[in-house]
């Protein structure tokens, strides 16, 4: 506990989860401290279930942009019809995980007040490179969702987990293919 100015208490105690048997966790937000009238906040308060969920949401998206952008080279560039079902395949069985939850997921995304959005972007040289990073971008997007979801949704973490050894496999496939396409 710690004093206030006007002599109340207040916790100090961190957000623990509750979690009922059987249950996912529940996490209950922290009392907020009262904002000074001489300092105007502009940020929109999120639950830590609501904030979950954009992590989730954000990354469902970032791991598809990712893997549809891979998905594009492969059957554009390089005609690789094999290879390109592949990736396809990792795409929908990752979007197949969460789509009963869409609409949970969509209700809670706030990209118009998203921080990272004016983050500036790296420029990508060559197509080798595109495909690399948009391998990586995938790959780390699963990995986000295999731990996050252990929280909000514990059923799917396994299910994201196989999809980025599925990922990480297909791109050592893609690599090892096309080594002087990825060595020019």
């Amino acid at each position: 506990m710690k004093r206030t100015a006007n002599n109340n208490y207040e916790s100090t105690a961190k957000i623990k989860p509750v979690i009922a048997r059987g249950q996912s966790p529940v996490i209950k937000p922290a009392r907020r401290a009262k904002q000074s009238s001489a300092v105007a906040v502009h940020s929109t308060f999120h639950t830590p279930h609501s904030t979950l969920l954009r992590i989730v949401d954000a990354n469902l998206n970032r791991c598809r942009e990712g893997l549809r952008v891979v998905e594009d080279c492969l059957r554009y560039v390089l005609n690789d019809g094999v290879l390109y079902k592949k990736v396809r395949n990792i795409r929908h069985n990752t979007d197949k995980v969460l789509r009963k939850s869409y609409v949970l997921l969509i209700k809670e995304r706030d990209s118009i007040k998203d921080s990272g959005r004016k983050m500036p972007e790296t420029s990508k040289k060559d197509l080798p490179s595109i495909i690399t990073a948009n391998f990586k971008r995938a790959q780390e997007s699963l990995r986000v969702l295999e731990e996050y979801s252990k929280t909000v949704f514990p059923q799917s973490a396994p299910l994201f987990k196989k999809q980025r050894y599925a990922a990480y496999n297909l791109e050592k496939t893609v690599y090892l293919k096309y080594k002087s396409f990825f060595d020019e």
